[in-house]
């Protein structure tokens, strides 16, 4: 089963920016836990990974720390995994297809395409209502997602 790729503009919000960066390198610095925590959330904030378990129906949770002693606890799984090309993950559901109680239920499919030398990245994320898209939105989505993927592309940048 695929998730669907198709858009709404009532209940998701999508990011698509050219990131000058080789699509492999991206997906290195996505798919290996420790190089995901170094770019996952806008600094000055950290990321603890404390879930990875790459495949369908497998562990996603990270647990972001902010400065001010503020704190962001991301439980869910991963959907889909096409290998360099797409991800996907959601909060709504726990390792194992378990239901979750996220505090904010999205899906986020994140696909990755060559455009010449660099990488057409698109962060399309879902959520079950027009109230959540909204409060995502207003608690900082663009900035925050964009300031994510500057980081990713610097960080990638970095590997070899």
């Amino acid at each position: 089963m695929t998730p669907t790729t198709d858009r709404s503009d009532e209940t998701d919000l999508v990011i698509s920016r050219l990131v000058r960066a080789p699509r492999a390198l991206l997906w290195r610095a996505w798919t290996t836990p420790d190089m995901l925590a170094q770019w996952w959330c806008p600094r000055p904030w950290t990321t603890e990974v404390r879930a990875f378990d790459l495949r369908p129906g497998g562990a996603f949770h990270t647990f972001m720390r902010g400065p001010d002693g503020g704190s962001s606890d991301n439980p869910g799984c991963f959907v889909e995994i096409v290998p360099r090309e797409r991800l996907v993950f959601t909060t709504a559901l726990l390792a194992g297809w378990r239901p979750g109680t996220p505090w904010m239920p999205m899906t986020a499919a994140i696909t990755m395409a060559d455009e010449g030398e660099d990488t057409r990245y698109v962060a399309h994320v879902m959520h079950p209502d027009r109230p959540t898209r909204d409060r995502h939105e207003q608690m900082g989505f663009f900035d925050g997602w964009n300031t994510c993927i500057d980081q990713l592309e610097a960080f990638a940048r970095t590997l070899r």
